[in-house]
């Protein structure tokens, strides 16, 4: 799966597929400081910036996502489907990060009832995973209050953009907890 046509909208916000055309507006919400955890190294101008969206819709099971304001068609951040295995009716939702004004508001649960909503009732998943960085404690707790179920930590599962290792924190909401998540989720967005 590499470029795609899918866009998800709802709650104040809009997903489109990921572009490299995106990037200088993109780029400019983006620091070193709030890239730390990713897998791969902070792209440090819009042209890196635009190279790391290519190399997003060139790998295969991953969907990536801009997210817009619905209004505004403003960029606020970035997300994806990746390891997105139809066969065995699951995928992982992660490579998020939102500029510093959208970060602790409804953007992120809007985001991920879109994807979720497509996950679970347009596919017919039965499990979404999520992971973070175990020092990224805010993600962690994001992924928490999303009503994601914790399942363990991976040992030096990952290397990260500055070719650091470290442990990978992991999460799923399964078909059957789908229910009691999106009833969480829409109780966050209510206006």
């Amino acid at each position: 799966m590499t470029a795609h046509d899918l866009t998800l909208e709802g709650h104040g916000i809009r997903l489109t597929p990921a572009h490299p055309d995106d990037a200088a507006e993109a780029w400019a919400l983006t620091d070193a400081a709030m890239w730390a955890g990713m897998t791969t190294p902070w792209p440090a101008s819009a042209e890196a910036f635009a190279a790391h969206v290519e190399r997003q819709r060139e790998t295969p099971g991953m969907l990536a996502f801009t997210v817009r304001d619905a209004k505004t068609s403003g960029i606020r951040g970035s997300t994806t489907f990746y390891d997105y295995v139809p066969a065995q009716r699951r995928v992982e939702i992660g490579t998020t990060w939102y500029g510093r004004a959208f970060q602790g508001g409804r953007t992120n649960p809007a985001a991920k009832l879109l994807l979720l909503e497509h996950a679970f009732d347009v596919w017919g998943l039965n499990r979404v995973a999520l992971r973070c960085h175990s020092r990224n404690d805010r993600s962690a707790r994001a992924i928490q209050r999303l009503g994601a179920v914790p399942e363990g930590r991976l040992r030096r599962h990952r290397v990260n953009g500055d070719g650091s290792v470290g442990d990978t924190l992991y999460f799923s909401i399964l078909r059957e907890e789908w229910p009691a998540v999106r009833a969480g989720l829409e109780e966050r967005l209510r206006d």
